[in-house]
């Protein structure tokens, strides 16, 4: 019986996707339809007769070239024209001889199938690994899921094995669908969840409760295997906003648990370690790679905060108390990636166990934590908008506003510390004004000597100085007339006798 599975509105009949050879395997049509063993035995057999066969072409040219080579010493006689079209044919031998073994030693094919298939040998050894299934290699924690998986299927017997086959099957074929967009890629991904939960009811009859866990071991097994390809994928902005949520979180480090209305007192010893402890799980979210895990992670962060709140208040808490306490803690974590987590875990997680239950309702929760922090504003912490931007650009801190009151269990190191902050936090006010003091006056400064050079610069424009020529001795009133022969005699005084 030929079974059929439905993806994506394609029927695939899987005895088609057996090895051509009959060993009962899958073949891939990326290896012309033989499972790998097959494709390499094949291979192998392949090569060595092109080895045979170059090995035979280079014997034969080389009794030419030793035949040619005495009949040229028979006829030295012989017309020129001759000689040279001897030596035309030899020099045409050695080229094909040397071309043969180029080809020998490059693993080139004369046929266009043996060098589709000297191409299939080149892509293998350049991945340096002994079979063709190298782009799935397997890391450490990839093998260790897959022997659980393998270990928890064989109690499901039949239906495990059609489980296994399944899987095998989409694994195949996503590795074939790279080029896809995430959101088709994820489409596929709940696609395959849905049609194996039904094909485990309907077909095999599994109990609901079998049918969740079996689903929770498909997530685990395919998602470790897809998970490089599928987090945070360089084609979506997941990244962008990764670091634009730690940008924000970073520039909020000011916020207060009593800006949030947080009902938790980190005075209280086993307050403040549940806090760290949902700090911890929040962060450490992201070195999971299945959204289950993920998933599990901020489920313990949500109770440890519950918790926290239980023990401050004396009383369970409620969701109006979890919501601004679930936000305190991102804040003061920043977890990593937290974007990319939250979008991987709305893609690839079961839909059954985000739409029900307790890990849904949290992660629904801090979906709304995250949209709150990214659209904070100064009447969302009852601030002023001034005050707001004073905390926004590090002018003044919130924490030193409220340092001067104290309980009276708090101890006297605290105390002093606590005025210490305070000293640095005036001292480094003031150095930050003297700095911006001393920039303003440097700024005039420069500005003054431009002014002035300016200013000169237009005088000595608008009145240019002239330098005349050093001038030159008196001379004669007739000095430089030419014509004095031609005057009269100068008129000489007369004195006359009274």
């Amino acid at each position: 019986m030929n079974l059929k599975s439905e993806r994506r509105g394609i029927h695939v009949d899987q005895s088609e996707l057996l090895c051509k050879k009959g060993c009962g395997y899958y073949g891939n049509p990326a290896w012309q339809g033989f499972c790998s063993k097959c494709w390499r035995e094949e291979y192998h057999k392949a090569r060595q007769k092109q080895i045979q066969e170059d090995w035979e072409l280079a014997e034969r040219l080389q009794r030419e070239e030793e035949e040619a080579y005495a009949s040229s010493q028979s006829t030295q006689g012989a017309q020129s024209l001759t000689f040279s079209k001897f030596e035309e044919k030899k020099t045409n031998e050695k080229t094909r001889k040397v071309t043969t073994v180029k080809k020998f030693f490059t693993a080139s094919s004369r046929a266009g199938a043996k060098k589709a298939l000297a191409g299939k040998l080149k892509e293998i050894q350049e991945a340096k690994a002994p079979s063709p299934s190298i782009h799935r290699q397997a890391s450490i924690e990839t093998d260790r899921v897959s022997k659980e998986f393998i270990e928890f299927i064989r109690t499901y017997q039949k239906p495990g094995q059609d489980i296994y086959k399944q899987c095998k099957l989409f694994l195949d074929t996503m590795s074939h669908k790279r080029d896809l967009s995430i959101e088709e890629q994820s489409e596929c991904a709940q696609d395959f969840y849905q049609n194996v939960a039904d094909r485990l009811q309907t077909r095999w009859k599994v109990p609901p409760e079998k049918v969740e866990k079996a689903m929770d071991e498909v997530e685990k097994y395919i998602m470790t295997r897809q998970y490089k390809y599928v987090f945070c994928p360089e084609t979506t902005d997941d990244e962008k906003k990764d670091l634009a949520v730690q940008k924000r979180i970073r520039a909020l480090h000011w916020v207060t648990p009593q800006m949030l209305c947080v009902p938790v007192s980190e005075e209280i010893p086993e307050v403040s370690d549940m806090v760290v402890k949902a700090i911890t799980d929040i962060i450490e979210m992201d070195s999971k790679r299945v959204p289950r895990d993920k998933l599990a992670c901020i489920t313990k962060c949500s109770k440890h905060i519950f918790n926290a709140i239980k023990i401050t208040k004396n009383e369970p808490a409620s969701a109006d108390d979890f919501l601004p306490t679930l936000i305190y803690i991102v804040l003061k974590g920043n977890p990593p990636r937290l974007q990319s987590n939250i979008q991987y875990i709305t893609r690839f997680c079961n839909p059954s166990r985000l739409m029900t239950g307790e890990d849904g309702y949290y992660f629904t929760n801090l979906c709304c934590a995250v949209a709150f922090i990214e659209k904070l504003d100064a009447q969302s912490l009852n601030l002023s908008q001034e005050d707001f931007d004073r905390f926004m650009t590090g002018q003044t801190s919130p924490k030193k506003q409220e340092s001067d009151s104290f309980s009276p269990d708090v101890c006297l190191g605290v105390k002093q510390m606590c005025k210490s902050l305070d000293l640095l936090s005036q001292l480094n006010e003031r150095q930050e004004r003297i700095v911006s003091e001393a920039k303003k006056l440097e700024k005039d400064l420069i500005d003054w000597t431009d002014g002035i050079t300016k200013e000169v610069e237009e005088i000595v424009e608008k009145y240019p100085l002239e330098i005349k020529p050093k001038s030159q001795a008196l001379a004669a009133i007739d000095s430089e007339n030419v014509e004095n022969d031609k005057l009269p005699p100068p008129l000489q005084p007369q004195v006359y006798a009274g």
